[in-house]
């Protein structure tokens, strides 16, 4: 009868890392794991969030900073749709097609696929965002 309690302190023992030793396993089989990750950027830069597979499914992300009068570029959201999260400043956000749309702190802005746009800094300060983009097909 003393046996039986043993048995049982083994048998939780042994399943209790269980968990533990799958969760590293995933992890090296490249499943993506949960992380904070820390916004740095030094002056006028993209900065990368999220890379991409391994280190998600599909998502990528990265933190800007735009000096006044500064843009990132004319690019294509491609196959992906694209979401900013604006965190300070003002700008706008303009189209192949000529058409605007203002970017202020505090606002998100969604960019659908196969969009051509550039973001462009148009107030006194920094513009600070961050964009994630996700593959929409």
């Amino acid at each position: 009868m003393n046996s039986h309690p043993r048995t049982l302190l083994l048998i939780l023992v042994v399943l209790l890392p269980v968990p533990l030793v799958l969760r590293a396993a995933e992890a090296q089989a490249g499943k993506p794991q949960p992380k904070v990750i820390p916004l740095q950027s030094q002056g006028n830069q993209v900065a990368p969030v999220l890379t991409g597979p391994p280190e998600t499914v599909t998502m990528k992300s990265g933190y800007v900073v735009l000096a006044p009068g500064k843009s990132v570029g004319k690019h294509s959201t491609q196959q992906n749709e694209e979401l900013l999260v604006i965190f300070e400043g003002q700008g706008e956000m303009t189209f192949s097609d000529g058409s605007r749309l203002p970017v202020k702190a505090d606002t998100a802005l969604y960019c659908p696929p196969e969009t051509e746009h550039n973001v462009t800094n148009t107030g006194s300060g920094p513009l600070r965002y961050v964009y994630v983009v996700a593959n929409a097909k």
